[in-house]
């Protein structure tokens, strides 16, 4: 995967949230995404994997794109 984005499951009471978080630093991180009221740890795991996926190859893309753009100009 990646250093710099990792998916986050957390409990709060009965329910479950799920994160992916991008490390800006070596002290800081930031939520990019985020979904809550999962029922079990199992659902938001699967979710934030998924996600996490998904968020990379978008990102990815997205770079690729832009640098298309770099070359063109």
């Amino acid at each position: 995967m990646s250093k710099k984005y990792t998916a986050k499951v957390t409990q709060k009471d009965d329910q479950w949230s799920a994160a992916i978080v991008r490390r800006v630093s070596s002290r800081k991180t930031v939520v990019s995404k985020q979904q809550d009221g999962f029922k079990s740890e199992e659902e938001a795991k699967a979710w934030s994997e998924a996600e996490l996926k998904t968020f990379l190859q978008q990102l990815s893309d997205k770079n690729k794109a832009r640098a298309e753009q770099r070359q063109k100009s």
